[in-house]
Order: structure tokens, then sequence, then C-alpha cells
């Protein structure tokens, strides 16, 4: 599945990762408003890895949790949805809106038969440092998204999006490009 081979989501080693996953995020979703350390050790057994600083509000939902890895002083709002088939790897300095959605999983598109038969694969997606996701942005599988890019509320991106620009719509498109600050100088 990692490699981006096909695979069935039914092969019973994945079906167990998804329920112990689940049964974190079980955790994770019902703790009370005011129980940050309890919300962040949950996120650090079931994430790949999480930044100094950053934090995550409930409700999340995601596959397996040990391929995503957030860096540091990053922000994921309410209701994200992060299908981690593949790796999913956020940047550090990164506030990610509300509802957003990052989607690795793939199915057949030519080959109606294995799509049937429940085939799927994944592919990676990336986002650099100090990203901004605005509200409902769906990121599809295999896309690189650039640092400092800010992407508009309600954006579908199905294609990398190079570094400081301001990319909106469906598909999202650049419509501006932004001051590339000397990154060494912050």
């Amino acid at each position: 599945m990692l490699s981006g081979e096909l695979y069935r989501d039914s092969d019973p080693e994945l079906v167990e990762l998804r329920k112990a996953c689940g049964r974190l995020l079980d955790r994770f979703n019902a703790t009370p408003a005011d129980a940050d350390d309890e919300r962040t050790a949950i996120l650090r057994d079931l994430l790949g890895g999480l930044g100094e600083g950053s934090w995550i509000m409930p409700r999340l939902q995601c596959d397996y949790g040990a391929n995503v890895t957030i860096g540091a002083n990053s922000f994921v709002n309410y209701d994200a949805i992060l299908l981690d088939c593949a790796t999913i790897t956020i940047g550090d300095d990164c506030s990610i809106g509300p509802r957003v959605q990052l989607l690795t999983a793939l199915h057949p598109v030519e080959d109606h038969r294995a799509r049937r038969a429940r085939w799927e694969s994944a592919a990676p997606i990336v986002i650099g440092d100090n990203v901004w996701f605005g509200g409902g942005v769906i990121v599809c599988p295999g896309v690189t998204i650039g640092r400092n890019t800010v992407v508009g509320a309600g954006s579908v991106v199905t294609r990398d999006l190079p570094d400081h620009v301001v990319a909106v719509g469906n598909p999202a498109r650049v419509i501006r490009q932004l001051p590339a600050e000397d990154d060494a100088a912050r």
C-alpha cells in the first residue's frame, strides 16, 4: 500500500490497523474541551509524528494515523479528514482550515473490473512549511504544496502547487505570486 502498488483494503492486517486507529480516534474525539494534555498524548500514540506546539481540533478522521506526520507549530482545525493510505506530511507552521480533506487513496479509472473487485492504490501528499488552507480545501492523491502557499476556501487541489503562491478554485489554479521572503531571516 505505502509503495503505491495495488492492494485491497479488506486485507486482514489493514482492517486491524484501521480498527486500532479507530479506537484512538474514538478517544481523541471524545476528550473534554479542556483536556489538552490528554488530547496531545493520544495524538502522539496515533500519528507518525507530531511536532512541538502543534495541535488538532476534534473531530479528526483518518485511516491509519501512523502515516501522518505534522511538523512544529502547525494547527489542524475541526473536522479534518486525513485518508492516509499513503504518507501525509504536513510541514512546520501550517494552518489547516476546518473540514479540510487530504485524500491519498486512488481507485482504478481505466479498469472497471479492478475497481469492482475493490483494488486501490495510494499516492503521498506533501505540504510544505507555512502553508495555509482555507476551510473545505480538498487535496487529491500525489499532490505536493510548496512553502508559504495559500489555498483558498473550497478549492480542490489536483496538481502540485509551487512555493509562494495563492491558488483557488476547482481545480485550484494559481492566481497570484506571493513575495518570496528570505526564509533564513525569519
